[in-house]
């Protein structure tokens, strides 16, 4: 297992070497100590460090709430702030940088300790998450069926390719918006306006198909003879929080 790697941003040096070497006593790796914002966000993009332990009130041109924002946004690395005074105001400034949290001076080691390896933990699943999404939206993405799901107010959630060319919407457009104003589907007999599929299945909380002779009508105005199922998303609790539609060109 690769020790973690952490690099402490803080401007009063005593304070900074005795966390460094609490920091080493602990088994972990400490490349960079330094009071400045700017000299670390250089530094940072090439060590790529686990995690940074920030001094909230950092001296100099960028304080410590604007140098872990832009660690947060730019490199994805989780920030630890320390601080011996912070007010109400400071740390609702600081919240909005999505800190993984807050160790108040003077720095005891076992609170150092826990604090680092929640955040590190914390930061590992956040990243399987993404990483699972990631590879989701690429699966969705690559299939020959179309896949819009929803909420559980029928509005929109996602759409894969294949769902924007047969709908005519662009996801950006279509995202939030009503299923039935996107999803427009007529029974290809009569030209009646068929049952919102989304509906049935949040009503039946079970896998429904589409009625035959079902035509989809674009937005541009393409007519598609479609097959298609909705079935209900369940979260943990067993509550249907949306629905997912699949469907295909049949025409």
């Amino acid at each position: 297992m690769q020790t973690p790697r952490i690099v402490i941003i803080e401007d009063e040096m005593i304070i900074a070497h005795d966390v460094k070497q609490t920091l080493v006593n602990m088994g972990y790796e400490v490349p960079l100590v330094t009071g400045s914002g700017e000299a670390a966000l250089k530094k940072i993009k090439d060590i790529r460090p686990d995690l940074v332990l920030m001094d909230i009130m950092l001296k100099g041109r960028m304080n410590g709430i604007d140098a872990a924002a832009k660690t947060h946004d730019i490199y994805n690395i989780p920030v630890v702030y320390m601080t011996a005074n912070a007010d109400k105001k400071t740390i609702e400034r600081a919240k909005k940088t999505e800190p993984y949290g807050l160790i108040y001076k003077p720095v005891k080691s076992e609170v150092l300790h826990a604090v680092i390896e929640m955040a590190l933990y914390k930061h590992k699943m956040e990243s399987k998450l993404i990483e699972h999404d990631a590879q989701l939206k690429a699966t969705l993405n690559s299939i020959g069926d179309a896949v819009i799901s929803t909420d559980k107010n029928s509005k929109i959630v996602s759409m894969n390719p294949v769902a924007e060319k047969l709908t005519g919407w662009n996801f950006n457009d279509a995202e939030g918006r009503p299923l039935t104003e996107v999803f427009n589907i007529v029974n290809a007999l009569t030209g009646e306006k068929a049952v919102n599929p989304v509906k049935k299945v949040l009503e039946l909380g079970t896998v429904v198909g589409l009625a035959n002779h079902t035509k989809l009508i674009s937005k541009d105005g393409n007519e598609y003879q479609i097959a298609d199922s909705g079935s209900p998303i369940i979260d943990i609790n067993g509550e249907i929080t949306g629905v997912v539609m699949v469907f295909r060109d049949v025409t």
